[in-house]
C-alpha cells in the first residue's frame, strides 16, 4: 500500500523510526519517506544509512504548527512518533511533556487535515491505560485526541488510529541496554525495582509489523494492541546477568508494578482478535456509523467480558530467561 505514496514520520530519527524507514525501504517503493525531527545531528547520522533517493529529511519540532504544515504537503501516511517518553523526565519538567505529547499532538492532526492525507498512526504506550505518572496521562490525552480527530475531520478523508503496545527490546531507555552496560563495566549487582515487577516485551520489528499491518486494518477511531509476551524483572536479570546478585532498590516515581493496555473499565469497549485487541472509540462519529467488530481486511473480533483486564501481571504468555536470551538476538535496529 505504501508504494509511490508519500510517508512522513515524526521523531524519526528515534529507534523505531529507523526500524520503520528500514522495513519500508525494504518492503515498498515509496514516493518519498520523509524523516521529521528536531535534531540535526541524528538526522545527519541517519542520513549516512539511509540515503535512498525518496529519503527526505526535514528538520522541525511537533511543537511548530506551521513546519508540521509545511512538511505534510503531499503526504498520504503519517506516523506519530514524536514524544517525550523518560518517565521521570516528564515528572520533573511537566510542562515540557505536555508542550510536545499533548500540543504536538493536536498540531500533526491539524497539519494532517489541512493537507488532506489519507492515514495517520499515532504511537501510544502501555502507560496510557490507567496513567499513574505524567508521561501516561499525557499520552492517554493524546489517544483522546487522535480518536476524536475523525469526528473533528467532518466529511474530509483524513482517518486517525492508535497503536499502543509495551516496552519495546533494545530501544533507547530500554532496561536492557543499562543492565548490559553495567554488567561491561563490572557492577557487583544489578539494581531491581521490585521483584514482582513485570513488563509487556516487543521487538523493534514487531512494533513496526504492527504498525504497518494496521494502516490496512484501520477504519479510523481505534485503539490497536498487540497480543505480545510479559517478562519477568528477575527473569529479565537471570538472562544477562546469571553470575550478579541483585540489589532491590523500590519502584520510582510514577512507576507500576505491572503494565496494563486493555483496562477493566474499558472491556465494554474491548474486541479481541487473533493476535490483537482494539479499543473501539467511546464517541460517536457524527458523519458515519462503523461497526468495529470487523476491521478493513475483514477480520472479526469478539466483544471480551465485562471485568476483563489485559495487564502484564495477568498475561498467560511469560518469557522463560531461555526465551529472553533468544528475544535478544532481535534487539538491533
Amino acid at each position: 500500500m505504501f508504494n509511490n505514496k508519500s510517508i512522513l514520520i515524526t521523531g524519526g530519527t528515534g529507534s523505531f523510526g529507523k526500524k520503520f524507514t528500514k522495513t519500508v525501504l525494504e518492503r515498498f517503493k515509496p514516493h518519498r519517506l520523509i524523516i521529521f525531527s528536531r535534531d540535526e545531528l541524528k538526522q545527519f547520522e541517519m542520513q549516512q544509512q539511509f540515503n535512498a533517493r525518496c529519503m527526505r529529511y526535514f528538520l522541525g519540532d511537533v511543537r511548530d504548527s506551521k513546519r508540521l504544515m509545511q512538511a505534510m504537503k503531499g503526504v498520504d501516511y503519517v506516523v506519530h512518533a514524536a514524544a517525550i517518553k523518560q518517565v521521570p523526565a516528564a515528572e520533573y519538567n511537566p510542562m515540557e511533556c505536555i508542550k510536545t505529547n499533548i500540543n504536538g499532538s493536536q498540531n500533526v492532526i491539524e497539519a494532517a487535515i489541512e493537507n488532506e492525507v489519507e492515514k495517520v498512526i499515532a504511537l501510544s504506550t502501555d502507560k496510557a491505560a490507567n496513567p499513574i505518572n505524567l508521561y501516561g496521562a499525557t499520552k492517554l490525552a493524546s489517544d483522546k485526541l487522535f480518536v476524536a480527530a475523525n469526528n473533528v475531520v467532518g466529511t474530509g478523508k483524513t482517518r486517525f488510529a492508535c497503536v499502543r503496545y509495551g516496552n519495546v527490546l533494545g530501544s533507547r531507555g530500554s532496561v536492557v541496554p543499562f543492565f548490559k552496560k553495567l554488567v561491561a563495566e563490572g557492577a557487583e549487582h544489578l539494581p531491581i525495582t521490585h521483584q514482582e515487577m513485570t513488563r509487556f516485551w516487543i521487538t523493534l520489528q514487531q512494533a513496526v509489523d504492527f504498525v504497518l499491518i494496521n494502516f490496512q486494518r484501520m477504519q479510523g477511531g481505534e485503539i490497536f494492541v498487540p497480543k505480545i509476551p510479559s517478562v519477568n524483572i528477575m527473569d529479565l536479570a537471570k538472562a544477562y546477568a546469571p553470575d550478579l546478585n541483585t540489589k532491590i532498590i523500590g519502584i520510582r516515581p510514577g512507576e507500576k508494578l505491572h503494565e496494563i493496555m486493555c483496562p477493566a473499565d474499558d472491556a465494554h469497549r474491548t474486541l479481541e482478535f487473533g493476535d490483537h485487541y482494539v479499543l473501539a472509540p467511546t464517541i460517536k462519529f457524527f458523519n458515519r456509523n462503523t461497526c468495529f467488530d470487523e476491521n478493513a481486511l475483514g477480520e472479526r473480533g469478539e466483544r471480551v467480558p465485562m471485568g476483563y483486564e489485559y495487564h502484564s501481571g495477568n498475561n498467560p504468555n511469560f518469557l522463560s530467561v531461555e526465551q529472553i536470551r533468544e528475544y535478544d538476538q532481535f534487539a538491533e535496529l
